[in-house]
């Protein structure tokens, strides 16, 4: 039957049985993951924003604390966190019980459709309900076990993949909004808050990536983006700054070495930064 075609008042059997596997489906995902006490998406309504290294290093961070950690890349046309880690051709492998058993590297449980398709550099060419039912398989059937954080990379945009993990997890800590500082990327980025007001769902703060460049000889800083973005929004949508990442070009070579750069570059301006933004986490963490 064409749904599209379909109209009713709810109540005739094709609608009741497509009811009824959604019920399936969101029982499903709570269940798989009743084990997870915190669970925060990174999204952004601008591409190139540095989203992927902030959810990367965030888990990465969170690991290197001691905390049980998860990352889920629902980005599904690109994958970056598997180029990020390093995992470009790791297999996936079935737990006992037939779930999907996800990679383990840098201390985090890791799950991303870049490990799901056999050939990484090929195009994925899906419409939404093909990427809709991966992320939903994503939820329900890897074995995340017990975490004390799952943080999800979603792509740009408020599209399908953004909206189907915001409807979809229970009981989340809320959205990590990532901006650079150009007034004009505001207008872009400002579309995930509206989105996130829309749902509802909470947000936990903004991160400014890109936020000036600090010399490594000399310590100057210069702003090459300008500044003014996320407290623009900030004051938009009453959402906390939760820190502001300046540019290292060591920050590049990390992700382009497979590894998180937080461990590497603790004590330097943008290891500092990060640090405050994973307090904030954990701080809204204990306090809802």
């Amino acid at each position: 039957m064409n749904e599209e075609n379909h109209h009713c008042d709810g109540n005739c059997e094709h609608c009741s049985h497509a009811s009824e596997e959604r019920d399936s489906a969101a029982c499903k995902i709570i269940q798989n993951l009743s084990g997870v006490k915190n669970a925060v998406v990174v999204m952004s309504g601008k591409g190139g924003v540095g989203k992927s290294s902030v959810a990367v290093n965030l888990a990465a961070a969170l690991a290197l604390e001691g905390k049980k950690v998860g990352l889920l890349d629902v980005d599904v046309h690109g994958p970056s966190v598997v180029e990020m880690l390093g995992l470009r051709g790791m297999p996936l492998m079935a737990t006992e019980d037939g779930r999907i058993a996800p990679v383990e590297a840098h201390g985090v449980k890791i799950m991303s459709v870049g490990l799901a398709v056999s050939d990484p550099d090929a195009a994925v060419v899906w419409r939404g309900p093909m990427k809709i039912g991966v992320i939903q398989q994503f939820l329900s059937q890897v074995d995340w076990g017990a975490l004390d954080w799952l943080i999800v990379d979603s792509p740009p945009g408020t599209g399908d993949e953004p909206l189907t993990v915001c409807q979809s997890i229970p009981n989340p800590l809320g959205a990590v909004i990532v901006t650079t500082p150009q007034r004009v990327a505001a207008a872009d980025v400002s579309r995930s808050l509206a989105f996130c007001d829309s749902l509802p769902f909470p947000v936990v703060g903004i991160v400014e990536n890109m936020a000036g460049f600090v010399c490594p000889h000399c310590g100057g800083r210069v702003e090459p983006f300008g500044t003014g973005a996320a407290d623009a929004l900030s004051e938009k949508y009453d959402a906390p700054v939760l820190g502001r990442i300046p540019l290292d070009p060591r920050v590049c070579a990390s992700g382009d070495e497979g590894r998180p750069f937080v461990g590497a570059l603790a004590g330097t301006p943008v290891g500092k930064e990060f640090a405050k933004i994973v307090a904030a986490l954990e701080k809204a963490a204990a306090e809802r």
